[in-house]
């Protein structure tokens, strides 16, 4: 289905009717201007919003109540609170969800990953916000999406990010996984990096990645919500209009927005036949099929790497600004 643009229907609004559109920013000020259905945050927008004047304040509300908790002076507690308390300040802006990220460097440990993501719910609960709006954000390590597993079957929802290939999307979605989101525009720079020309979305590795694991899904019956993340330009977005959710930047958002022109809906689970013959993801099956492609593999570990750094620059930054 075409919708033609008018004065009023911009390809934002024509694509919010097909695909819940989510913020991918720390700004809160922006979110509030740009009022998405959900925002999702990781370490890299947290540093970027603690640097920000305008929430320098968050930095020591997480202070107090680390103190209240009985936690004064712990670095990963004042880091979790922070990251709690900035997810608390964007769901009074947005009506649906958010998702705030376990540490990247417990990426490859099931049991610490179910224990923070455990603390992140209960400091949300202590500050009275609604457990049904969170998502805790889990690599897609297979040591995370076990962890993801357990969560789940505690009532913890899960949004598994840093997805790469439709294995690490499928072992997700088979360990009861709320969402998933898959980085187009990552996958799109590495094949670029290494020589492919993509002249159009139609060619994109990362938009072709999304319509197979959105199709899979529907295909096997599963539910959980396809999200797809990282893009480049608006090209990416319009090639994945109907997708379940897509969360963008703040710039690409105001780009859809001031384009009056036509959208058309690529993906539509009603247009999918259901397939029943299908076999789980084991772990051989899963740490195989990673190794076995070189971007999924380079990708996810880089990924890992970079939210780690962040982390470990944010505490850099309360240490240096004197909130611990």
């Amino acid at each position: 289905m075409t919708l033609k643009g008018t004065d009023t229907v911009n390809k934002r609004e024509q694509l919010a009717q097909w695909t819940s559109l989510v913020a991918d920013t720390g700004d809160l000020e922006m979110i509030a201007q740009l009022q998405p259905e959900d925002a999702t945050t990781n370490p890299s927008l947290l540093l970027a919003a603690a640097r920000d004047e305008r929430y320098r304040d968050l930095l020591q509300q997480a202070a107090d109540l680390c103190r209240t908790l009985g936690h004064q002076g712990e670095m990963d507690w004042l880091t979790d609170t922070y990251a709690c308390l900035a997810g608390q300040a964007i769901l009074e802006r947005v009506p649906g969800l958010v998702s705030s990220e376990v540490d990247a460097r417990l990426s490859f440990d099931t049991r610490a990953t179910v224990e923070k993501g455990r603390r992140l719910m209960a400091i949300y609960r202590e500050l009275d916000v609604d457990p049904s709006r969170i998502l805790i954000k889990v690599a897609a390590s297979w040591e995370g999406i076990r962890a993801v597993e357990i969560l789940e079957e505690e009532g913890i929802r899960c949004n598994v990010t840093l997805v790469f290939n439709r294995t690490q999307a499928l072992a997700a979605a088979e360990a009861g996984a709320t969402l998933i989101s898959p980085f187009v525009g990552r996958i799109f720079d590495w094949h670029r990096k290494n020589g492919m020309p993509i002249e159009t979305p139609e060619q994109d590795p990362g938009v072709l990645s999304v319509r197979e694991i959105f199709a899979t899904f529907k295909a096997r019956g599963l539910d959980t919500i396809v999200m797809g993340a990282s893009f480049r330009n608006a090209g990416q977005i319009e090639a994945l209009a109907g997708c379940d959710k897509l969360t963008l930047s703040p710039a690409l958002l105001e780009e859809l927005a001031g384009d009056n022109g036509g959208l058309t809906r690529v993906l539509d689970p009603e247009l999918v036949a259901p397939q029943d013959d299908w076999t789980p993801v084991n772990e051989a099956a899963f740490r195989w099929q990673l190794n076995d492609d070189a971007m999924a593999s380079d990708l996810l570990a880089d990924g890992i790497r970079r939210f780690a750094k962040d982390q470990q620059a944010l505490e850099t930054l309360l240490i240096d600004e004197g909130v611990i």
